[in-house]
């Protein structure tokens, strides 16, 4: 049956879009040819609520077959497009069509007065690469470096050093701490009365998904907070996904990235995950990550074009 498209219908299409993306991530071998449950999170409690504030409807698009929730397509920043396929009804007429929505819905103007969108599309993925170059797109020159480590691993030893401890996140008088450190680590170069304040960080912690107990800070002596990460856990697909990861910058070169990242990894394996996964753009990042990952990444691109 040919799967037919309809708008985002509201609450219950977001629970339904969750569970396809985690059938589909078990359908692929838990490889990430869409998104993971804990991304879409981050975006709608996190990146449509703090970063580009709008609402959810209008922004995806629902794709059914025989009554059951087959693919979506959504943005993350303006002008950006990401196909989420079950793979049991991927096909290049399903591509071609969602395509041709995400350039008419989710493109977005430029300052020329044209219009753009960037699709993301796997460096393996011949069918959407070979889509994206046919209709004129090329890839851009920052890609996104996806790695995967098992938890039947060991876990890298990754002491702090001395005078930091690693913890969990404290109640709702560290966030102000948390934030700060968080504009630290993401704005080094940034002017200080660009700071816009720390409540954003309440709608991080509303997400379904977000545990406390995983929100991992290594803080000094005093109590400052020097580097940090949150994993947030699947137990359906027994995943973590690292998202964000951080150190301020005076703090940096201590192997405090790593001591986050590690204790995380042995708290989420002691609930039952066998499997953690983080993706990152800069060198720094992926330096990091690929010394607590241990593996190849896996690349992802955007590929751009302007009419």
């Amino acid at each position: 049956m040919t799967p037919k498209m309809r708008p985002y219908g509201g609450e219950e299409d977001y629970w339904r879009l969750r569970a396809l993306l985690r059938e589909a991530f078990w359908r692929n071998g838990r490889r990430e040819r869409c998104w993971q449950v804990a991304r879409l999170d981050y975006w709608r409690w996190h990146g449509l609520r703090n970063v580009d504030p709008q609402p959810i409807e209008g922004l995806i698009y629902l794709w059914e077959a025989a009554g059951q929730l087959v693919a979506a397509l959504n943005p993350e920043g303006r002008g950006e497009a990401f196909f989420q396929v079950h793979p049991d009804h991927r096909t290049p007429a399903l591509e071609e069509e969602m395509l041709a929505l995400a350039e008419e819905r989710l493109a977005a103007p430029t300052p020329e007065g044209k219009r753009r969108l960037e699709v993301w599309a796997r460096r393996d993925d011949e069918l959407r690469r070979e889509l994206l170059a046919r209709h004129g797109y090329a890839p851009g020159a920052w890609p996104e470096y996806g790695r995967q480590r098992s938890l039947d691993l060991p876990i890298p030893a990754a002491p702090p050093p001395e005078g930091y401890t690693v913890r969990s996140l404290g109640g709702p008088e560290e966030l102000p701490a948390r934030s700060w450190a968080s504009w630290r680590g993401f704005h080094p170069n940034e002017p200080d009365d660009k700071y816009d304040g720390w409540t954003w960080y309440r709608h991080i912690q509303s997400a379904p998904i977000y545990r406390r107990d995983l929100d991992m800070v290594a803080v000094t002596a005093t109590g400052e907070i020097a580097a940090f990460c949150t994993l947030w856990y699947d137990d359906v697909t027994r995943t973590g996904y690292f998202e964000p990861v951080a150190t301020v910058p005076e703090h940096q070169r201590r192997g405090l990235g790593k001591a986050v990242m590690g204790e995380a990894m042995r708290r989420v394996k002691e609930m039952g995950a066998t499997l953690v996964t983080v993706a990152g753009f800069s060198t720094a990042a992926n330096a990091l990550y690929g010394s607590v990952m241990g593996c190849e990444p896996e690349i992802t691109e955007a590929w751009g074009k302007a009419w």
